[in-house]
């Protein structure tokens, strides 16, 4: 069991865990997150980050989360504003959370644009801001005006060796100084201001420009198999999955789906022992019960069995966002028996056994059928299917393949739901593809607001006749600024803080600043164009990447990464 930190003082209402430390003598570091409590809460990436500064004994990092309405951010441990932090860390998971960190730093009075601060000593009202999360090493641009420097990959390997700048040589340095020693000796840290972006009269990129003695691409870092998995360090009643302890199985994925930029940017795929997911799941704090288990998409059946056992031996209940349907085996199901789970989610992704060739899932419509009928005989009383529209080479006909396979996987569930009575609810979650940077995709343009509405009202009619069965969904005109956010850069800021200050209608916003958004989401990139987030250097070799686009378009599959003698992407190496 987890024991109680020293310097842990102090615990918040509902909070197991959290830090509260005296600012005498520190360096306060503020942890921004750019969505509400309850989602950063139950966003593990942000508790590792938050454990990390806190074992600083030169530092003390305390919790800003977006508040409701006009209020001001605040910090969770001492109520503390924005502008009294004098280094900031912001982690950005999605692509909508980039207007709301506009959003804050405004209405706390702060600087927007990093070049606005880059003068000012490391002090609070001019704060040094710091990013990372996933969205910032996908692609990093459309941020990169409004952060100091970003953190390119996991933050373990890089984020502690930042901190004893920050609280050593940060008090000495002035912040240009600071942020030249930290892009050139650190790895990992990219500091935007030191590479300029020169365009064409199109607004496409011509070329980068690196100051000297600047590395030309910024390095993606990643771990090292761990002894314990990552885990929650604080558990909270007011998180999304209230009270859930979180252990992550590993990280990245082998399969190569290609619409998935987190399958692509966290090569090579790493999954944990048996052993470090069973420690960390023996860290919990007493009554943690809850256990949430992420990347079951990657888990090997071996290590499954493990954490099954263990967890069936600690009486716990187990959570998981969704599975592969055909992975669902023995050792699943009988945790999923044991766990009282009544929903299980599956994700067939592409409507057609085709387009599932075409986006890499290797999942068959049987596999989606055997793995429905395995759940409800396990006494999974609900399902969900997830799926896209919009995606590269879709037809009507594609369409009419995912109602009949929706109105099959509702015939296996109606044959325990007449026996006891009363039908289970399926749920259809259809969402739009967004083409996302570092994936074979990043050439194909987003589908349009227009095509989209008529897929999803085709798809409504075709399914009209399927009973207790709901559909939901991302809104399109959402995902469409997604999509511009997505294959963005620089030169969107000024929309981005224009929406932040006076709020209105985002396309409006762009448009009035000379910023044409079919530009970035319903264009085609060709092989040879220079892409903005190719100042980041994943290791992924741009050649595989048109490769992978060619055999996706043909219908070919890829087989999964085997890191032990794959050469294909140009990641492993040696």
């Amino acid at each position: 069991m987890r024991h109680r930190r020293p310097d842990a003082s102090h615990e918040f209402p509902g909070e197991r865990g959290s830090w509260k430390k005296s600012w005498k003598g520190r360096v306060p570091v503020g942890l921004l997150f750019p969505n509400t409590y309850g989602v950063g809460m139950s966003n593990l990436g942000l508790q590792l980050v938050y454990e990390l500064v806190n074992q600083n004994p030169d530092l003390v990092c305390e919790r800003i989360f977006l508040p409701d309405g006009d209020e001001k951010p605040l910090s969770v441990e001492s109520s503390r504003p924005l502008a009294d932090f004098p280094v900031i860390l912001c982690s950005i998971s999605f692509e909508q959370d980039i207007p709301s960190l506009v959003r804050m730093l405004i209405s706390s009075g702060l600087e927007p644009l990093a070049e606005e601060r880059q003068e000012a000593g490391i002090e609070s009202g001019k704060p040094l801001i710091i990013g990372g999360g996933v969205c910032c090493f996908i692609n990093p641009e459309p941020v990169a005006p409004f952060f100091d420097m970003l953190v390119i990959g996991e933050a373990e390997p890089v984020l502690p060796a930042i901190l004893e700048r920050l609280s050593t040589a940060g008090k000495k340095l002035d912040r240009r100084e600071l942020l030249r020693r930290m892009a050139v000796e650190l790895p990992g840290c990219y500091v935007p201001r030191f590479y300029h972006f020169k365009y064409g009269p199109d607004q496409i990129l011509r070329e980068i420009v690196v100051e000297p003695g600047i590395p030309q691409r910024v390095k993606r870092l990643g771990i090292e198999a761990p002894e314990v998995a990552g885990h929650s360090a604080i558990l909270t009643p007011a998180a999304e999955f209230a009270d859930l302890y979180m252990v992550e199985l590993g990280r990245g994925c082998s399969k190569g789906c290609r619409f998935c930029a987190a399958g692509f940017v966290y090569r090579p795929p790493r999954l944990w022992s048996g052993s470090a997911i069973v420690s960390a799941i023996e860290e919990r704090p007493e009554g943690a019960d809850k256990i949430g288990l992420l990347g079951m998409e990657m888990v090997r059946s071996g290590e499954l069995q493990q954490v099954a056992e263990r967890l069936l031996l600690d009486g716990c209940q187990l959570s998981f966002s969704s599975l592969r349907a055909d992975v669902i085996g023995d050792s699943l199901l009988t945790l999923l028996a044991g766990s009282g789970l009544k929903t299980v989610a599956i994700a067939p992704d592409g409507a057609s056994e085709r387009l599932r060739r075409v986006i890499n899932k290797g999942i068959s419509r049987e596999d989606v059928l055997r793995g429905a009928e395995k759940l409800v005989k396990a006494g999974i009383v609900n399902l969900k299917l997830y799926f896209m529209i919009g995606l590269p080479t879709e037809t009507d006909g594609d369409l009419d393949e995912m109602a009949k396979l929706v109105a099959e996987v509702r015939e296996i569930m109606n044959i325990p739901g007449r026996a006891r009575g009363r039908l289970s609810t399926l749920t259809l979650s259809i969402n739009p593809f967004v083409p996302k940077a570092w994936t074979p995709f990043q050439y194909q343009p987003f589908a349009g607001v227009d095509l989209l509405k008529k897929k999803l009202k085709y798809l409504r009619q075709a399914l009209k006749g399927v009973a207790n069965l709901k559909i939901m969904g991302e809104n399109p005109n959402n995902a469409f600024l997604q999509a511009v956010l997505a294959r963005g850069d620089r030169l969107l800021a000024p929309a981005l803080i224009e929406l932040a200050t006076i709020g209105g209608n985002w396309r409006q916003a762009m448009r009035k600043n000379g910023i044409n958004p079919e530009h970035y989401a319903l264009r085609s990139r060709d092989r040879f164009e220079l892409l903005p987030w190719e100042v980041i250097d994943h290791g992924i070799k741009g050649d595989y990447l048109w490769a992978e686009y060619q055999r996706a378009l043909a219908g070919r599959a890829t087989g999964p990464c085997e890191t032990s003698r794959c050469r294909r992407c140009g990641v492993c190496v040696g």
